[in-house]
Parts: structure tokens; sequence; C-alpha cells
């Protein structure tokens, strides 16, 4: 199928407005939005959640639904107007030209249809393939996209693929008929970030291969950085800046953009001397938007009576033709200034051991015919011989990629499950064997969790304030009613949630607000151990920042024991004291943030520090992506757990490494690694992230 040769942008964006129409009013959610893509580049669009990227997207698509249309601008595909072309002519570009990925594979995928069927449809439908043609095509682009064993991966259903391996099919199907322009909205947030790495690398491949253009809509500035050749940042609806990747990264000229960057911990920021700045204020209400400036009750250079006078265009930065600014004062304010510091926080001092685990063991048995169940049953092994101890006023961050056995131990010690071996104390006392309706409240109280999905821990039926005092009641706090409600109205206080709050439904507030509510619940009788469960994945970078800050607060103050699970090493790097990673149901290594960080590693935190996107232009990283999938805790391979995906094997004399579970060996004081590697091998590691000299 040959494509019309085309050399002007395939996509022009200009001046374009989106507006959703309710009963009551009109709710613009896209304004005077500008940009294009010229062919085989890679435009990276960022912001905040509901700041309008994905309305962006389906714009381009043209799929806004019953209530949206654009009211402004055109957007143009290889110089045509879409929004002057029939549907018949949509639907031929659709799939064909255009092609979208989505979030969530599994929305794009028909469960009762065979993987193979799905990518045939495309070239059969679009391009008049036969059906010999399209196979052969549909092997090609799943051996493309670098899935093992490409007929049995045509022959499977959806279902019995893993996410990564969902999402690789989803990016196969929308390059199957070679198309222009790829949207891809948030493809990855998903996906663990070893699955990241491969996937990003995978679609910067395909872009080359095919000369394929790419809008890439995410949050994760890091992610932005590696794959995209120009940025447009997004805030309220609005563009407010856009240049090349070096041009916004290095030499911002709007405040939103400087106060992004402010609220992600990059590599070697201390927690304590340099603690993320967090936005202050919220992302106003489509019908709330402020005049003038959006961005100005919320920035730090705002200036009344300028600032706030009608609307405010873009402007081209003066010496470079790519970069402009939507920021009256771009010109006037000192961009390298140092940042004002704020209050260095002083450490708690670590404490005592608080909580033990000796050999944790966690095994299920399941049925070996899933399906039907009876008969034969196999052994699920979520965790092997977990040791290790945490003090005080200390925080343990627990990392590994989905399956690792992370939140089965967290089960297991919070009472939701019991061990299979092993013993788990808490103060003097081994709870292990004491499943959570027979704990006595003191213990339910001592260990509680903060949750990932804020959304899913709240009753919708029940206010905030009673929600906590719910929480009260339960832990016997207060003597009555009076003393339990001005306990709840002190935790929102800690949280750093107006008062007001005790009297809203979940449903008014953000995700944020959410999470801060879970919090105040987590530390209503006084906490000793909190575990953190990926409690900011779901937020946004901004908030991110102040969830974290407000979790160290806490930490200073009470003296918690705060075990942080998480795959984002960046936040772990920047709070962690001490660092356990998992893989496999198996702790490979334990130590301090700073020796876990720096060589020697065990090879699979290696590969897992390379996976990190980190959003710096001065960061060189070793590259390192992970081949295959992780096995199954069912079914583990002999030997080292990590052997099958292993770079350093070839390292290891004899076949040591397929035959015998590694010894935990200790690397310096604190630190340990279970790997077969020779003391010499260790000693060869370079770092996986190095800063440039400035």
């Amino acid at each position: 199928m040959v494509k019309d040769a085309y050399d002007g942008p395939i996509l022009e964006i200009d001046k374009l407005s989106i507006s959703f129409f309710t009963r009551l009013r009109e709710i613009p959610a896209v304004m005077d939005f500008s940009v294009s893509i010229q062919p085989g580049e890679a435009v990276g669009l960022v912001g905040e959640s509901g700041c309008g990227k994905s309305t962006v997207a389906l714009g381009v698509m043209q799929d806004l639904g019953v209530n949206g249309r654009v009211v402004g601008g055109s957007i143009k595909f290889k110089g045509r107007d879409l929004g002057a072309m029939t549907q018949d002519e949509l639907r031929d570009i659709r799939g064909s030209e255009i092609a979208m990925i989505y979030q969530e594979p599994m929305a794009s995928l028909n469960p009762a249809m065979k993987v193979g069927r799905q990518l045939m449809e495309v070239p059969m439908i679009h391009a008049g393939m036969s059906e010999k043609e399209a196979h052969a095509r549909a092997l090609q682009v799943v051996t493309d996209v670098k899935l093992p064993d490409p007929k049995r991966i045509l022959d499977a259903y959806p279902h019995q693929l893993s996410g990564g391996q969902q999402q690789r099919i989803v990016i196969a199907m929308a390059l199957m008929s070679e198309p222009s322009l790829l949207i891809l909205d948030e493809p990855t947030t998903a996906l663990d970030v070893t699955v990241e790495a491969a996937v990003v690398e995978l679609v910067k491949d395909l872009g080359k291969k095919y000369g394929t253009s790419m809008l890439f809509i995410s949050h994760n500035l890091g992610l932005v950085l590696e794959t995209c050749d120009r940025i447009c940042v997004m805030y309220s609806g609005e563009a407010v800046e856009r240049g090349s990747i070096e041009d916004v990264f290095d030499e911002m000229q709007h405040p939103y953009t400087q106060a992004l960057f402010r609220s992600i911990p990059l590599p070697g920021a201390d927690k304590n001397a340099r603690p993320l700045i967090a936005i202050p204020g919220n992302f106003p209400l489509p019908h709330e938007r402020p005049v003038g400036c959006n961005f100005g009750p919320r920035c730090d250079y705002f200036q009344a009576g300028r600032c706030d006078q009608g609307d405010i265009p873009m402007f081209p930065v003066p010496g470079d033709d790519v970069h402009n600014t939507r920021c009256l004062r771009f010109q006037e304010i000192d961009w390298q200034a140092p940042l004002a510091l704020a209050e260095v926080k002083t450490k708690g001092e670590i404490g005592d051991v608080v909580l033990r685990m000796d050999n944790l063991k966690k095994y299920y048995e399941v049925a070996a015919n899933a399906l039907f169940g009876g008969g034969a049953t196999k052994v699920v092994k979520a965790n092997e011989t977990l040791s290790f101890e945490a003090r005080e006023s200390e925080t343990l961050a627990i990392v590994g990629e989905s399956g690792c056995g992370k939140s089965t131990f967290a089960k297991v010690l919070m009472g939701l499950e019991t061990a299979t071996e092993g013993t788990i104390t808490l103060g003097n006392r081994e709870i292990q064997d004491i499943p959570i309706e027979k704990r006595d409240t003191q213990t339910v109280a001592d260990v509680q969790m903060v949750f990932q999905n804020p959304f899913d821990t709240l009753n919708p039926s029940m206010t905030v304030g009673r929600q906590i005092i719910r929480a009260l009641e339960i832990f016997k706090i207060g003597k009555n009613e009076r003393e339990r409600r001005t306990r709840m109205l002190e935790l929102l206080d800690l949280v750093k949630l107006p008062r007001e709050f005790a009297g809203r439904m979940p449903r008014q507030l953000s995700g944020g607000q959410k999470q801060r509510v879970g919090i105040a619940r987590a530390f209503a009788g006084d906490a000793r151990i909190v575990v953190a469960d990926e409690p900011v994945s779901a937020l946004d970078v901004s908030v991110q920042a102040a969830v974290t800050d407000l979790l160290m607060e806490i930490q200073r103050e009470h003296k918690t024991t705060l075990l942080f699970i998480s795959h984002d090493l960046s936040i772990v790097r920047y709070l962690a004291d001490r660092v356990m990673v998992m893989y496999l149901g198996h702790v490979v290594e334990l130590g301090t943030t700073d020796q876990v960080f720096s060589p020697p590693y065990h090879p699979y935190t290696e590969a897992l520090l390379s996976a990190v996107p980190i959003a710096d232009t001065r960061v060189k990283k070793k590259h390192i992506v992970l081949e295959g999938d992780i096995p199954s805790a069912m079914n583990p391979p002999p030997g080292c757990p990590f052997q099958t995906r292993c770079g350093w094997k070839a390292q290891v004399p004899g076949n040591l490494c397929e035959t015998e579970v590694p010894p935990m060996r200790r690397m310096a004081s604190g630190h340990q690694v279970k790997c077969h590697l020779s003391e010499e091998k260790f000693a060869e590691m370079e770092p996986v992230i190095q800063i440039a000299a400035e």
C-alpha cells in the first residue's frame, strides 16, 4: 500500500478551541491551541490531568462525542482540514493514516477474538488485503514489536498475555497499516518501569523504521525527554510553552514549566536540604478560570493589574524561532536565579527496630486447571524467605516489578493474609499468624495502609469528616463524639486540608485531596507503621510533590516507620533511607539508598535504574533493556530467579545460575546482594546514572 508522499507538516493545529456543551453552560476545554508536527517528528504534549491533552487528541481523531465541538481554529492533516471531511472520508483516514494508542490496552482489544484475527482485520478493511497477505503482515508486525514466539501470540486471546504484551499488540495494531501519524495517549502509565523502557525503545525504533510522525501525550517529563524532538506544555486548556526539548528543559521561559520541574525529584536531590516544591493552590475548573493568565493565581511572578487583564497570546522567545511562551513577564524574570531554599528540614533520629521479618514465606495453592478447578493443585510462591527489619522514623522503600510479591508481603503484614512460614515481630509480639479480625485494636491501629488509588478507598456516601471519625471510633480514640470531632479536625490540619472539607463528599475532592483524606485516616490511631502502597502513582507530578512532602512531615512529627512500596525509583531515591529490591518473591538487594543506587548492584537493580526516565538533559544513562517477560510465580525458573533475563549470567562459570539459588552476600555494612557474581565482576560495575558536569 503506497501512501502519497507529502512534504509539508503532517499535522497542523492552528488556534484550536474545543468546548463541551452541557444543559447549563458551555465549558471551554481547549483554547487557542496551536502545534505542528513535521514528517518523522515526535512532539510531546505534557501537563497535569484535566489540562486538555486528551481532548486535543480526540479533536484530531474527530471523536469528541455528542457534547464536544470545535468552536474555533482548524486541524489540518497533510494539508486537508479534518473538520471539513465527511464521515466516509474520516473513516478512511482513521486507523490507516492516523492511528491512536490508548492508556488502557484491554479497552482496545476484543476479549473474545484471537489476537491474530484482530490484527488481520486492519489491513483487510483499510487496504483490501487478502487473508494470506494480512496474516503475513500481522506476523511481521508482531515480530517488529519484539514479542516472543509470534505464531503462538497470534493464536492467543488477549487475556492470555501480560499487560506489557497487550500494549505491544495495541502498538502492532496501530502500525499494521503504516500510519503517517501515531497518537500515543499515556501509553505506558499502567506498565512497570522495565516494560515501559522496552515499549518506549520500541516506539522510537518503529518511528524511525516506518518514518511515522508522533504526538506523545504524557505527564512524565522524563519519558518525553527520551522519546520526543519537541515539546508543548499545556496548562488549563492552553499551550503555555512550546519549543525543542533542549529549549524547554534547559532554557524554560514560563513559570508553570519551572514549577513543574521543581516538583519532580531529580537524581541526587536531598529530601531534607532541598525538599520538592509543590505548586501552591489548585488547578482551576474549566468554568472557574481566572481573567488574564490562567496560571496567575498560582504563579510566583504574578503582577496584579497586568497579568489579570485580557487574553495573553503566545510570544516568540527572541533569538529562537521555535520557542514560544504565553507569559507577559518572561523577559523580566531571572530564570537562572537560584532557588529560594525552603527551610531545611532536620531528619528525625532513626530509632529502635519496630518491625522484624525472619524468613517469611507466603505460598498460595491454586488449581492447576484454573478454568474448572478441581484436580491437581499448583503452588504459587509469592514470597520466598523475606528477612529485614525496619526502625522508628525510618523510610524503607520496597521496589520491584508487578508480581514480585510486594503487595503480598504487605497483605501478610496487615493481617489480610497469614504467613506460610517465618515470623513477623511487631514490637515484641509475633503477628504473622493472626488474621486482621483476630488482632486487637492496638495492633490494627499500629499498622495502617495508604493505598494506590484514593478513589477506591473512600465511602462515596459518607462525608470526609464522618469517615475519619469512623476510624477514631474503631480505634477507641476519644471519650465522646465531641472529642472525636476535635481530633478529626486536627487530622485535617495535619494533612493540610481546610477544616470545612469535613462536610464534603469524596466526589467533591480532587485526587490529591482524596489521598490526603486516606493519609489522615491511616494516622487516626497514631500508627507506628504505615504501609504506603504506590501512594502517589495515580497523582499528577505537582500533587505528588505535596503528598510526599506531607508524608515526610508527618513522619518527622510522629516518628512513624514508613514502608514505601513503589516502582518509581526517582521518588524512592528522594524519600527512602533504605531500599529493598524484590524480584519474583525474593529479596535480591537490600541496603541504604546510597548503596543501592551506586555500584556494585544486583544485575536486576542495575536494569531497574537504567529503565527510569529522568527529566534532566545532563543525565547520561547506561542503556539496559531487559529481554523477555517476568516468569510466572507458579512456574519459577530453577536456580537464580533472575537468570532468564540477566545480562551478567555469562560472567558466572558453569551453570551455577541455572541450578542454585544464590546466597545473600554482604557487600558492605548493611548492604546485601543475592547473586553468584564474583567480587572481581562486582568491582567492574560502572554507575548506571551519571550527571554531566555543568
